[in-house]
């Protein structure tokens, strides 16, 4: 079997495929050298007609139906060590080329990072939190402004991978979970323990709104100022999914009229925020820097992943986390 790692991205190859990993494809497979310049796949031509099987990760190339044919007529599966293949898959999924995504590992620490927010926000932490900017001492008179972590509602927006992972991590508490998806069969809500609600009743009901709505033309603009209006006054949004869907000029309106409101973004549209953007100076803004996703040590989780599906793949037997043309309509 030939294969290749393809990527832009020359250290994200060498963190996310670690030794370790690269040496357990290399048993059983016959690489050639990495691609990490598209430019060369003219010159490269010869060896690349071979390769039946691609590895990537964040830096995948853009190759057009007509690139794939020409320089990957013999390809038949696509690994992608990473999350969202929504930009570069449907042209291979229309060369027939089946494509397999670590969407899942990349799920994990999304849906920590989101619960531990959750948890925190339900303290009042963000809004009590001491910033070396300010002098004011919020002090113990405010602790009855939150409703802690026992028995209080927290709100899902989307309950794709991450959000059922959100929703499981959250079963160690005693919540009430309210999630709006409309793609969500009712018998997985009641497995999930979640109750299926409109928009509107989770912003004016959770004290924590979660987004992990999915990144299509459908969910652009979803958060508006009909959701924003609706939230309570010490409530918490956090946005972990993409900045799209919400409107902006809409929350930063419901931040600033309700200043005890709190916005937790770790996406923003555009990303980073422009440079005048209320966001930067909203004291109830808190800003990060798109760290959510894996990182650090948490990215080689992703390689594994796609190397133990091409495990599967390879002995024929049920895969787990292949992408259809279908799946793309709904997933991030």
């Amino acid at each position: 079997m030939k294969a290749m790692f393809i990527t832009g991205n020359k250290h994200h190859y060498e963190t996310v495929y670690t030794k370790e990993t690269r040496a357990e494809l290399e048993k059983t497979i016959d690489f050639i050298d990495p691609l990490f310049d598209v430019s060369e796949l003219e010159k490269r031509k010869d060896e690349l007609c071979d390769v039946e099987v691609l590895f990537s990760t964040w830096g995948m190339p853009e190759l057009s139906e007509d690139d794939i044919k020409k320089y990957f007529g013999k390809l038949k599966a696509l690994f992608y060590g990473a999350g969202t293949v929504q930009y570069f898959a449907r042209p291979f999924l229309k060369c027939g080329v089946k494509i397999f995504s670590a969407w899942a590992a990349n799920a994990v620490p999304v849906a920590e990072y989101t619960v531990a927010q959750i948890i925190l926000a339900n303290k009042g932490y963000f809004q009590t939190f001491h910033r070396n900017t300010d002098d004011r001492w919020t002090g113990r008179d405010k602790r009855t402004d939150f409703p802690g972590n026992y028995g209080n509602k927290v709100g899902l927006v989307g309950v794709g991978m991450i959000g059922k992972l959100v929703a499981k991590m959250l079963c160690a508490y005693n919540f009430k979970i309210l999630a709006y998806d409309p793609f969500l069969p009712q018998e997985k809500a009641d497995e999930l323990g979640i109750e299926l609600a409109s928009l509107e009743k989770i912003f004016s009901e959770c004290t924590v709104i979660s987004n992990h709505l999915a990144n299509n033309p459908q969910t652009v603009g979803m958060l508006d100022k009909r959701c924003f209006d609706k939230m309570l006054p010490n409530a918490a949004f956090i946005n972990t999914g993409r900045g799209a869907q919400v409107v902006e000029d809409d929350l930063i309106d419901a931040l600033e009229k309700e200043p005890m409101r709190v916005a937790l973004l770790d996406v923003t549209m555009p990303e980073p925020p422009e440079k005048d953007s209320k966001l930067y100076k909203l004291p109830n803004v808190f800003l990060s820097p798109h760290i959510a996703g894996s990182l650090g040590n948490e990215v080689s989780r992703m390689g594994e992943y796609m190397a133990k599906e091409y495990a599967r793949w390879a002995k024929g037997e049920e895969c787990l986390w292949q992408v259809t043309e279908k799946m793309l309509e709904t997933m991030a």
